[in-house]
């Protein structure tokens, strides 16, 4: 064993005996592979099963290593954890092992944070104006400015009373509307400059991956520099960059740029902003109102619909003229007033920027327009060659996640974050840059003794799912499932209409039963009704998308995972939708390479919610027989946990009874 080997496996003992946990093979496996990364300087992706305790599988080594170390996490869950209670459990242990004083911080975009100079600013923005009209939301905007005065407070959104983001807005703002600290009247107490100057010298900064996503396709730092990079629930990482880079182009927004303009620089160039403004909003809902008439029309567009292209161009050319008289005068020198023209500036350009996209879109970009809230979208169909340029060639990255594989391999999941694998990984990269091909993989399992601790109800003999939603044989199995199981369910539905047909099922006919159901509703924040479901041991939790990953509910109140259907991507979602036609048109298979691997690694992550501890036991019960019956179903069950498999519906049926029975008593 070499010295470094033997340094991080007294410091992961240190650690863990400071948490009163046991030393695991996998997270030891897993640390020993990590403190290897960073010594020879390449990449690692690391697929560690529940329970493997992977936060310090790839602390330790980095500590141990004194390393600067970036950690990206997808979840706000997944930060707070790691710095409200994983690294202050270890800290102090490590740094009597190590003999050195050890840092971390958290650092959000600036957004995340309250703005000294808009709260304080006399003239309120538009943001602001709405608040004097309501009187809660008045008093919301006094609670907050009372916190945000008081002593020794963050400003940070996650630690301030909970106000309505309304109230929030008028007191935040971008990173393109922020001054910067050194041009500010409240530079010295800015709570974004603190956060940021605390993160720049800690030796692990906590992130999230939108922050991360943002820095790469810029090119522009935000973050601290470090030597390496770890990417927590890595399985999310291209979407959440799409998301991150995506365009957005409301009149909401633009009316809102124009109104900030015209206070602070009245005159010619900011009523003809306005008046594009106004011309644009007209446009957005004439097209509304057509399109929402139209299924046909909605989802992706080809190209800038032609009502909409001028009102676009002249927000872009009155936007430009406005940036650039804001631009012309140097004569200010007092600081309120340059933080103002910056924010002004800051939104217009943003706008300036937005238009010009849209209207200069290529093969390379997706647009579609979003009814609901009258939206111009417009994102990249390709993040990975991004990624590979400004990331995977500059640190060595560290990719980790209980779900990286799909059907046993990394490849899907290695490509979308941009490695190079397989045929692509001959590309030539320059002597100063650690090459994205230089990759190693590794599953270290988990402790969990799934075959034995869990069941794989597969039931052959229901209809394969239709456009009509959630068939009454699923629903009245589900029904069954849950009378069995005493409630003690988390039942994930693919659309918000099952989660409503098998509300208003359920509550029929379980109403005689001892069982209380939780539904979530559109909006909804997930950790509430999480929380409830956990503390009630004999309630169901019906919901979406968000549920199907991070829910973390140990114990009785979960013994059985219900998945209404195979959850693959909706054929109106236009950015995956354009991916597989593009694999299609270069003679693929859009579906194979697309459509299953993003189903797998979402079954895995839905599956995943059953078992999260030792003692957990119960059944995933997939209500969808395309499973069974279609050719891909292989993939999608060598992608998930290997719980013991049946379709016979008596037996699980008895399972369930006995164990509700066992916790009851």
């Amino acid at each position: 064993m070499s010295d470094l080997s033997a340094q991080v496996r007294a410091a992961l003992d240190a650690a863990v005996t400071a948490i009163g946990g046991k030393p695991r093979d996998g997270q030891i496996e897993m640390a020993e592979a990590v403190a290897n990364a960073l010594t020879d300087r390449h990449h690692l992706m690391v697929q560690a099963g529940t329970g493997t305790g992977k936060s310090l599988a790839y602390l330790i080594p980095a500590l141990v290593h004194g390393r600067k170390v970036l950690v990206a996490t997808a979840t706000l869950a997944l930060q707070r954890q790691l710095v409200e209670r994983d690294l202050p459990a270890v800290v102090p242990a490590l740094e009597k092992q190590l003999g050195r004083k050890i840092t971390y911080a958290i650092y959000k975009g600036v957004g995340n944070y309250i703005c000294l100079a808009k709260m304080n600013s006399e003239e309120p923005d538009p943001d602001g104006e709405l608040l004097l009209e309501s009187s809660y939301l008045e008093k919301d905007a006094k609670r907050l400015h009372a916190w945000a005065r008081s002593k020794d407070v963050s400003g940070d959104r996650d630690d301030a009373p909970e106000v309505d983001r309304r109230v929030w807005a008028a007191n935040s703002l971008s990173g393109r509307e922020c001054v910067g600290a050194d041009s500010c009247a409240y530079g010295s107490q800015c709570f974004a400059a603190k956060a940021k100057a605390k993160a720049q010298d800690a030796d692990v900064v906590v992130t999230n991956h939108t922050l991360l996503a943002i820095e790469i396709v810029d090119s522009h730092p935000i973050l601290p520099e470090r030597d390496a990079v770890i990417l927590d629930e890595a399985h999310e990482f291209m979407d959440r960059t799409t998301q991150a880079v995506t365009e957005e182009l409301t009149s909401a927004r633009v009316q809102r740029a124009a109104a900030m303009a015209r206070k602070y620089l009245p005159g010619k160039v900011s009523e003809a902003f306005t008046n594009a403004a106004d011309s644009f909003h007209d446009a957005m809902n004439d097209y509304g109102a057509d399109v929402k008439g139209d299924f046909a029309k909605q989802g992706r567009l080809e190209e800038i619909p032609q009502s909409l292209e001028n009102p676009v161009r002249k927000v872009r050319e009155s936007a430009t003229a406005l940036v650039q008289s804001l631009g012309a005068d140097d004569e200010i020198l007092e600081p309120e007033a340059l933080a103002e023209r910056a924010r002004v500036k800051g939104a217009v350009q943003e706008i300036a920027t937005t238009a010009g996209k849209l209207l200069k879109m290529g093969d390379t970009h997706v647009l579609w327009y979003e009814p609901t809230f009258s939206t111009l979208h417009l994102a990249p169909l390709s993040v990975s060659h991004i990624l590979r340029s400004n990331l995977l060639t500059q640190n060595p990255v560290i990719a980790t996640s209980a779900t990286l594989t799909v059907g046993n391999g990394f490849d899907a999941m290695a490509k979308s974050i941009g490695f190079l694998v397989g045929n692509d990984a001959d590309e030539a990269v320059a002597d100063d840059e650690i090459d994205p091909a230089n990759v190693q993989f590794l599953d270290v399992g988990s402790p969990f003794d799934f075959a034995n601790q869990g069941m794989l109800y597969l039931p052959k003999h229901l209809p394969e799912p239709t456009r009509d939603g959630t068939s009454p044989q699923v629903l009245e199995e589900l029904g069954e499932l849950i009378d069995a199981a005493g409630g003690r369910t988390l039942a994930l539905f693919s659309s918000w209409r099952g989660v409503e047909a098998a509300d208003a099922y359920l509550r029929d006919v379980l109403k005689e039963r001892p069982i209380s159901i939780i539904t979530q509703k559109r909006g909804d924040a997930v950790g509430p009704l999480v929380e409830r479901f956990a503390k009630d041991e004999t309630s169901v939790l019906l919901g979406t998308m968000s549920l199907w990953q991070g829910v973390d509910v140990p114990g009785n109140s979960c013994i059985l995972v219900a998945i209404d259907r195979l959850p693959f991507p909706r054929p109106d979602e236009p950015v995956l939708a354009a991916r597989s036609a593009l694999a299609d048109n270069a003679g693929g298979s859009g579906f194979m390479q697309v459509s299953v691997p993003r189903a797998a690694l979402l079954l895995a992550q839905g599956a995943g919610r059953l078992i999260r501890s030792i003692d957990d036991r119960g059944v995933v019960a997939i209500m969808d027989s395309r499973i069974v019956t279609k050719r891909y179903g292989n993939i999608l069950l060598n992608s998930m946990p290997p719980l013991w498999r049946t379709n016979d519906k008596e037996v699980v049926r008895e399972s369930l009874k006995r164990l509700s029975q066992n916790l009851s008593e």
